[in-house]
């Protein structure tokens, strides 16, 4: 379990790939990672397999790849981190699974005084669990939702800090990022599915 605020910054220094094989080594500023911890990568909770001098690799399995941009990484990739929620922590963003609900599209982006705007096309499974106010996670970062632009679009804010602190501010219109839709509204859904 994560809250949705990156706590670093790191980069992919190796991505090695194979038929059903993808594994990424990813530079770190924690000394301390252990094998088996789970690190939210852009999101993605992915369990630490192997760690050594300020680095530590993953395995990302075939569902894995199916539902992130994770394949897309490669060397020099500046990518959000979070270690898992420890008891007692504060929740600062909202629960966030790392289990990535889908690839969406930045299809706006701009300035307007103090925050930057960020429209993103939803897949349909995060899209209808989305409402205003309600919270998402994009690239691993809870945000929360400021308006509905249609069906399957929201809009969030983004303020200098979450720019300037996460690879959000790194993004551009045309960009493929993964989401995550809120807990709460899985939930329900499954609930109200089964009445």
């Amino acid at each position: 379990m994560f809250t949705g605020i990156v706590a670093a910054i790191g980069e992919v220094v190796r991505a090695e790939r194979g038929a059903d094989r993808l594994a990424l080594t990813i530079r770190s500023p924690w000394d301390d990672v252990g094998a088996g911890e789970s690190i939210a990568v852009n999101g993605a909770c992915l369990t630490v397999v192997e760690h050594a001098g300020g680095t530590f690799r993953v395995d990302v399995i075939v569902t894995t790849r199916g539902r992130t941009v994770l394949e897309t990484l490669r060397p020099g990739h500046r990518v959000n981190l979070e270690r898992a929620l420890v008891v007692g922590d504060r929740v600062g963003g909202h629960f966030v699974q790392g289990h990535v609900d889908g690839v969406g599209e930045i299809v706006g982006l701009r300035e307007r005084e103090d925050a930057w705007l960020m429209d993103v096309r939803l897949p349909p499974e995060v899209a209808e669990l989305s409402i205003p106010h309600g919270s998402i996670a994009i690239d691993g970062v809870s945000l929360t939702i400021s308006e509905m632009l249609g069906p399957d679009s929201v809009q969030v804010g983004l303020i200098p800090f979450t720019m300037r602190h996460t690879t959000l501010g790194d993004r551009r219109v045309g960009d493929c990022v993964q989401v995550e839709a809120d807990l709460l509204g899985k939930y329900v859904r499954q609930l109200v599915q089964k009445v």
